[in-house]
């Protein structure tokens, strides 16, 4: 048990460490991440390295994000298994994705999709935001601009 936790700490630090590796993380772990952050505003996006939309919101993600105090930004791949961790941690040291990055390795969308968004049908990009101040989401299944990112925080901080 004790063994697991330090396992558990350490993940949970090398998740929240700024950098450009990306993690294995399975559904419920990204669920307890969410519960436990402290963060006030949670911004989880799902994207794809295959996915040119995914790409091109990600810089404006990382922008917005880094530029907002108590605002979380977690990118979690859904690239397939064949990509992690080589080519997908190639990938984002490519793009300068300097951010809380991990892997979904959950292989049935029917599983983990309705449990981020009941409404989630799957498509990328996706993100889901948190505030976690006052139990407010919401959820959008496009890619967004930046000036689309930040009226989303400011609809969330709007709602709460």
């Amino acid at each position: 048990m004790k063994r697991y936790l330090m396992l558990l700490a350490f993940s949970f630090f090398c998740f929240f460490a700024k950098s450009q590796t990306v993690v294995s993380c399975t559904l419920t772990e990204l669920e307890k991440v969410i519960s436990s952050n402290d963060s006030e505003m949670l911004v989880i996006n799902f994207w794809a390295t295959y996915c040119k939309p995914c790409v091109t919101e990600i810089p404006n993600l990382i922008r917005v994000c880094n530029n907002k105090k108590n605002v979380k930004l977690i990118l979690v791949s859904l690239d397939d298994k064949s990509m992690f961790p080589k080519k997908l941690n190639r990938f984002v040291q490519k793009h300068h994705f300097k951010t809380n990055l991990v892997w979904l390795n959950e292989t049935d969308a029917n599983y983990f999709c309705p449990k981020i968004d009941p409404s989630w049908n799957g498509t990328i990009p996706a993100t889901l935001f948190l505030d976690k101040k006052n139990g407010k989401r919401l959820f959008v299944e496009s890619e967004m601009s930046g000036s689309e990112i930040e009226e989303m925080l400011v609809r969330l901080l709007d709602a709460g």
